[in-house]
């Protein structure tokens, strides 16, 4: 066989391939991965647990407290739910075929860069969260994890600049973000 027919069969086989991958869909889906009876989700208000009465220490000197942050990660979560658009969010617990379910452990504000003068120029603004998925049907925990971060950077200076609510309302969307990707593509 000539140079030029091993080069037609190689192109053809080739072709093959890709024709077969290309159909075959590479095991990628843009669908969601949970069970088929689960259409619905029912939002519980996080719980609020970060101690407003815990001392700063060594070990955790920039904890926060932001009265109502509960509420902004509830209200982050049902949003992301309905723009992901995997589940429908449900009013009451009732209606929902899931209910997912949570607590807020963490608001934290530290320092990532100084200026030569020691002053501060952009923070890490950080929310931490638990929370569980529960099939109810099942009566199943489909996941639970004990400690979720939603994070941003807030700069104090430039063209950057952003307050620290702009970044906190960033790094809950973020959170939110996670918890739902988490819910949607059950890994």
């Amino acid at each position: 066989m000539s140079n030029r027919g091993r080069y037609t069969n190689l192109l053809l086989f080739t072709g093959y391939c890709l024709l077969i991958a290309v159909l075959s869909g590479c095991g990628y889906t843009t669908k969601s991965l949970l069970p088929t009876h689960i259409k619905t989700v029912y939002v519980e208000n996080f719980k609020n647990s970060i101690d407003i009465a815990a001392e700063v220490s060594s070990k955790k000197p920039f904890r926060l407290y932001s009265p109502g942050l509960e509420n902004e990660l509830t209200n982050a979560v049902a949003e992301r739910f309905i723009f992901d658009g995997n589940l429908k969010v449900a009013k009451n617990p009732d209606e929902a075929d899931s209910i997912l379910s949570g607590e807020l452990l963490e608001y934290i504000k530290e320092p990532l860069r100084y200026d030569d003068n020691e002053n501060v120029t952009e923070f890490r603004v950080r929310v931490s969260a638990s929370a569980k998925f529960l099939d109810k049907s099942a009566n199943k925990i489909i996941w639970q994890l004990s400690n979720f971060c939603g994070e941003s950077s807030q700069r104090t200076s430039g063209s950057l600049q952003k307050s620290e609510a702009q970044a906190r309302s960033e790094a809950v969307d973020d959170l939110a973000r996670r918890i739902v990707e988490k819910t949607t593509e059950v890994w």
